[in-house]
């Protein structure tokens, strides 16, 4: 268990009031970290944060909207006023406003899921990186997504924007590295939570993915947060720069496009 001991260490979530992000903040915790949830909203991420603490965990609530860089920069003072730093950065949160071809994508609706998705991760690592540096420690997660990987009919600027988180990582882990900071993607494919939802609430929909997949069936939260707990921790010193995909083996299972 020492390999994944993550005692001592802050980890700073965003969108983590539910989903992906809620499970890996609660698997953090559990393996030790004390872990600051954020989203939009402050009483979502109360509620998180005390039932991670009724759990045995550590953990505080900070409400952030993460296309807004001021309140982003707020919520790293926060946590390092309460912690004294921040250690473990998971950029998770993400939004995607748009269904249909790139051509019926208005250009402000394009600009809103790329500053989301992509520069409000830039602008986390600007703001936590250089401490960090100055420690010689630390490790970035960016949750992107298999749509990074494939092109797609009706997500093209979702897709863009999460291939570019895909190389964010690369770069940064060069920039980085040498300071002892690694930085990665995990890459999930269809996973059941509510930002997904359109792709698995049908049954037969739902039953017809699961048939395609490999493991012959969807994803669920805890599978993306424990590789998270992985690249966190101890036992991933020595990956840096990778995109890790976590879709039951849909993308080598030879299937249709699940985008």
């Amino acid at each position: 268990m020492t390999l994944f001991d993550l005692s001592g260490k802050v980890a700073l979530i965003t969108g983590s009031s539910r989903g992906i992000g809620k499970a890996i903040a609660q698997q953090l915790a559990a393996h030790g970290a004390k872990v600051v949830i954020s989203s939009r909203n402050a009483d979502s991420c109360e509620a998180v944060a005390a039932e991670i603490t009724a759990a045995g965990g550590t953990a505080f609530a900070h409400a952030c909207h993460v296309g807004h860089k001021a309140e982003l920069q707020a919520l790293v003072e926060a946590t390092v006023a309460k912690w004294g730093r921040v250690d473990i950065v998971v950029g998770n949160a993400a939004t995607n406003p748009t269904f249909g071809p790139s051509l019926d994508t208005p250009d402000e609706v394009f600009q809103k899921v790329i500053h989301t998705n992509l520069l409000s991760n830039v602008w986390l690592c600007n703001m936590t990186l250089p401490a960090m540096a100055a420690r010689r420690d630390g490790a970035v997660i960016i949750v992107s997504s298999v749509g990074g990987l494939m092109g797609s009919a009706h997500l093209g600027a979702y897709c863009i924007s999460k291939a570019a988180d895909m190389q964010l990582a690369r770069n940064l882990a060069v920039e980085w590295g040498p300071h002892n900071i690694r930085v990665n993607c995990i890459a999930p494919g269809i996973i059941r939570t509510h930002f997904s939802r359109a792709l698995w609430a049908d049954e037969k929909r739902a039953a017809h993915f699961a048939r395609m997949s490999p493991l012959r069936r969807l994803g669920d939260p805890d599978d993306v947060a424990g590789v998270a707990v992985l690249l966190a921790s101890r036992a991933g010193n020595f990956i840096t720069g990778q995109t890790l995909v976590v879709d039951g083996g849909d993308v080598i299972g030879g299937g249709e496009p699940l985008l």
